[in-house]
């Protein structure tokens, strides 16, 4: 698991209440809420992507810091509620 997905996963579960992650290999974890999954990310090398709704959106690492990836997702899944 590379230093960018832990950091990510800390983050994100510092911010994101009644949301839980589902880690289903070293590079790749699930956001769910509910038994629902609301986010799929996926680390490829130097990028991430995160597939949400069918969608797969591609980050690279170097722009696109794991507390501004966790904005972002942060802002997303709020506006689910």
């Amino acid at each position: 698991m590379s230093d960018y997905i832990k950091q990510l996963k800390t983050m994100l579960l510092a911010k994101l209440a009644g949301y839980k992650i589902l880690e289903k290999s070293p590079s790749v974890f699930a956001i769910v809420k509910d038994n629902k999954i609301h986010a799929l990310v996926k680390d490829q090398g130097e990028y991430v992507i995160v597939t949400i709704a069918g969608k797969d959106y591609k980050y690279d690492k170097w722009y696109t810091k794991p507390e501004h990836l966790t904005n972002v997702l942060v802002n997303y899944l709020s506006q689910k509620q």
